[in-house]
C-alpha cells in the first residue's frame, strides 16, 4: 500500500519542484525526504545538472512518475545556478492561515493515531518532527491541535488538493516514525492520496 501512496506523491512533488524557483535547494531537501522514506538518512553534499541528469553525490536518471516536460524544466532550472536560500515544497506554495491550521491538525490526526491508547509525548515527538522539516509555527500548531481529539471527516471536508500533497509527505513520516502503519493511519494516508490527486488530474 505504501508505494500506491509514495509513486503518486513523487509525482505530485515533481510537478512542484519543476515550478519553483528555489529547484537546487528544493531539491536537496526533497531527495534526503524521500530516502528517508526508506529508512535511509541522506545529506546531500554535491548537486550538479549536466548531460540530461542530475547528479546528487550519485547520478539519478528521470524518476518513473515523472513526464519529460517537467524533468527537462527542472534540469533548465538547475543549469540557471540560480542560488537562493533553502526552501521547502510547503513555501512554495501560498498557504492561507486556515489551510495551515488545518495541515496542523490533520498531521496532529496521523501523531493521535499512531497510537490511539497512549497520549503523545510531546518532549519524544518535538525533534523527531524537527527532523521532519517542520518549522517553529508548524510545529506549535501541531502542540497545539494534539491537545483535542482530531475528526478525519472534518479535516477532509473543503480540503485543497496542493494542502493534501503538502501534507501527505509529512503524514507519510509521521506515520513511518514507529516503522509500522496500523489501519487508521492507512486510511489517513488513503484519503490525503485522494485529495492530492486532484492535483494531478488538473494538470493533466
Amino acid at each position: 500500500m505504501l508505494s500506491q501512496i509514495v509513486r503518486p506523491m513523487v509525482r505530485t512533488q515533481i510537478r512542484l519542484l519543476a515550478s519553483c524557483q528555489a529547484t537546487r535547494t528544493t531539491l536537496i531537501s526533497t531527495v534526503a525526504q524521500w530516502l528517508g522514506f526508506l529508512g535511509v538518512e541522506a545529506q546531500v553534499t554535491q548537486l550538479d545538472a549536466s548531460g540530461g541528469r542530475i547528479s546528487i553525490s550519485l547520478t539519478v536518471d528521470k524518476p518513473e512518475a515523472c513526464d519529460t516536460h517537467d524533468w527537462n524544466q527542472i534540469l533548465h532550472n538547475l543549469e540557471q545556478g540560480k542560488s537562493v536560500r533553502l526552501s521547502t515544497l510547503q513555501n512554495q506554495l501560498p498557504i492561507t492561515p486556515q489551510q495551515q491550521t488545518k495541515l496542523q491538525r490533520l498531521l496532529a490526526y496521523l501523531i493521535q493515531v499512531g497510537d490511539p491508547s497512549t497520549p503523545a509525548n510531546w518532549d519524544e515527538l518535538y525533534p523527531q518532527l524537527q527532523m521532519l522539516g517542520l518549522d517553529e509555527s508548524m510545529l506549535l500548531g501541531i502542540r497545539s491541535a494534539l491537545k483535542v481529539p482530531q475528526s478525519l471527516d472534518r479535516l477532509l471536508e473543503g480540503l485543497d488538493p496542493d494542502v493534501a500533497a503538502i501534507a501527505l509527505p509529512k503524514a507519510v513520516s509521521i506515520a513511518l516514525l514507529d516503522r509500522h502503519v496500523n489501519s487508521s493511519e492507512d486510511h489517513a494516508l488513503t484519503a490525503l492520496l485522494k485529495a492530492m490527486k486532484q492535483t494531478a488530474q488538473v494538470g493533466n
